[in-house]
């Protein structure tokens, strides 16, 4: 946290005071207005969050955590692979800056993209707005990546990142790092064109089950996609991020930044 400069007039409230009300937000979802007067005012509560989102304090502390935790589980403190997705989230009549329509999502309003380890913990965060395609809004989100994060070279993306001079190529000719990219099975064939097959085949006396053929049906585990799909189902468990109410995109990112220190400090006192 930062440390006071010896000047001006000492603080009234202890920063685990403001902390607790900003993550009291972030969980409730709450207006800054509605902040319990159990917490500090809320102009002193925001003003804080303002200022370390200026500063980048939430990113530093984020980035903290995450290396200490790391090391508790016995990780390299600087990750060497990484996983990169993105969520399309409703905004509200707040308005604000950079918002779109996400034509895939049906989705009105902007674009989470997250940068995180293979642990899920997040790396780098971006909000922008939702008609930013994904190939795209890859490559401010990795602005500067190589240097923050030196020892990162591999990347898991799914096959919203495809298309030269987009997306995994991009990674692959700027950055120079490995990128495996993860879709989903694909049907060999349409069902009907499988059925006529299975028709012929057991007319030489051949049974096929054509239908162990397809893909599995609902939800299918991912070789390294779940890690980052379970990184934004944390964020969905406050319900401040439950859509983007923020003004500034920036704020957006601080609440990410925030959420993330919120579960990790609770993560790093059992291990």
């Amino acid at each position: 946290m930062p440390v006071t400069n010896g000047h001006g007039r000492p603080r009234a409230h202890s920063l685990r005071e403001i902390l607790n009300a900003i993550f009291y937000l972030l969980k409730s979802g709450c207006q800054w207005r509605l902040l319990p007067h159990d917490f500090p005012k809320w102009p002193t509560v925001y003003w804080y969050f303002r200022k370390w989102r200026i500063d980048g304090t939430w990113e530093r502390i984020n980035r903290a955590i995450r290396e200490r935790l790391r090391v508790r589980l016995k990780r390299d403190p600087q990750p060497s692979a990484g996983v990169v997705d993105s969520q399309s989230v409703k905004s509200t009549a707040v308005g604000g800056e950079e918002r779109g329509f996400d034509g895939g999502k049906k989705v009105k309003g902007r674009k989470r993209h997250l940068l995180v380890d293979t642990e899920g913990f997040v790396l780098k965060a971006h909000v922008h707005s939702a008609k930013v395609m994904d190939y795209e809004g890859i490559k401010t989100l990795l602005r500067k990546a190589d240097k923050r994060f030196p020892r990162l070279s591999h990347l898991w993306l799914d096959a919203g990142y495809r298309g030269e001079d987009k997306g995994a190529d991009w990674v692959k000719k700027t950055l120079g790092w490995s990128v495996d990219v993860v879709e989903r099975p694909r049907k060999p064939a349409p069902e009907r064109v499988l059925m006529r097959w299975a028709r012929e085949w057991a007319k030489e006396g051949v049974a096929v089950d054509w239908q162990g053929l397809l893909p599995p049906k609902g939800f299918v585990v991912l070789p390294r996609r779940w890690v980052v799909e379970r990184t934004i189902a944390w964020l969905d468990q406050n319900r401040r991020m439950s859509k983007d109410y923020e003004r500034k995109c920036a704020s957006g990112e601080a609440l990410v930044y925030a959420a993330m220190i919120r579960l990790m400090a609770r993560r790093i006192a059992r291990v």
